[in-house]
């Protein structure tokens, strides 16, 4: 696995050449400016699967990255590697969990590394180191390239015995499919012998058949002329009963019109009639009023009849009476009644 050199990271070269870079980068900066810039290896970071690798990069020119947004991300997936905060390790992919570590003894010099632990193959590929202070923003891309020697001859191996079963297969197929196609066009010339005096055989009875045909064709041909002259014959009759249809036409015209009139005439009649309904319902009306009024009458009058009747009854019980009062005055005093009575 190779490493390099950073923001005060250990190295063999001399201290003269390990701040040449820094001093490159304060004669290209503007004089007072406090942009920042990531750095990162030039070359890809290499690993074996199953050990652990240091992603590099730092800050330039350098300074203290204790209190910056630091974010490790996966080019791949866009997703986060890891995430530091102010001094606090925030979210990140779940398959990178527990598996990451920010080194933050270097974060006072500029130091952004990432360790990573326990590499697979699918880390491979490319890692944006990005920082952001204040308004300011920078980023890097590191790439880690994982290899797995025992896969890799595992799949050496794979791959030849597959070349050479390809090969065995490929030419068993061809030494199959040539035999097959031999033995398919030894079958298909007898067939086609055979299709040969079968065809012979139909054309000579096609010939009979068409023979036939022909005398059937004439005999149509005859039935086809007696056919026609009666389709003539028939077109004329047509000719003559469109004419007669026509005449018909026009006479039953004359009469729709006739009808038409009769229609109007009827409908005059039934708005007088309906006018003379009208009539008769109010006149209805009025004799059912009238009706109502002799029944209250007769009503009345049998209201008083009864009153009478009632008045001569009481009369007659009355009468009664003075009869009986007077039998019993004169029972009780002849000569009384004689008196202002003469007996008759």
């Amino acid at each position: 696995m190779r490493s390099r050199s950073g923001c005060n990271h250990p190295s063999s070269t001399p201290p003269w050449r390990s701040l040449l870079p820094h001093l490159l980068a304060l004669l290209l900066l503007h004089p007072g400016s406090a942009q920042i810039r990531v750095v990162a290896p030039g070359f890809p970071i290499t690993a074996i699967v199953g050990q652990d690798v240091v992603l590099r990069c730092h800050l330039s020119p350098c300074k203290d990255a204790r209190s910056l947004d630091i974010r490790w991300i996966q080019d791949r997936s866009s997703g986060l590697v890891h995430h530091y905060q102010d001094g606090l390790d925030l979210e990140q992919m779940e398959e990178y969990k527990g598996r990451t570590e920010l080194l933050r003894n270097g974060l006072s010099d500029g130091n952004l590394d990432l360790r990573v632990t326990a590499v697979t193959s699918s880390d491979s590929g490319s890692y944006t180191c990005a920082v952001q202070d204040g308004a300011d923003y920078a980023e890097a891309v590191v790439n880690l390239e994982v290899s797995d020697p025992i896969s890799q001859i595992i799949h050496s191996w794979t791959v030849a015995l597959a070349v050479v079963v390809t090969i065995l297969l490929g030419s068993f197929i061809i030494i199959v499919f040539l035999h097959r196609k031999r033995a398919a066009q030894s079958r298909e010339l007898k067939t086609k012998d055979a299709e040969l005096g079968r065809k012979d055989e139909e054309l000579v009875i096609k010939g009979a058949e068409l023979e036939r045909k022909d005398a059937e064709l004439e005999r149509k041909d005859a039935e086809l002329k007696t056919k026609e002259a009666e389709l003539g014959r028939k077109n004329a009759e047509l000719e003559r009963k469109d004419e007669e249809l026509g005449i018909k036409d026009a006479v039953l015209e004359r009469k729709d019109a006739e009808l038409r009139r009769k229609d109007a005439e009827l409908g005059i009649k039934d708005a007088e009639l309906e006018r003379k309904d009208a009539e008769l319902g109010i006149k209805d009306a009025e004799l059912r009023i009238k009706d109502a009024e002799l029944v209250r009458k007769d009503a009345e009058l049998d209201r008083k009849d009864a009153e009478l009747r009632r008045k001569d009854a009481e009369l007659k019980r009355r009468d009664k009476e003075l009869v009986v009062e007077t039998k019993q005055s004169g029972e009780s005093s002849p000569n009384q009644w004689n008196v202002g009575f003469p007996m008759g």
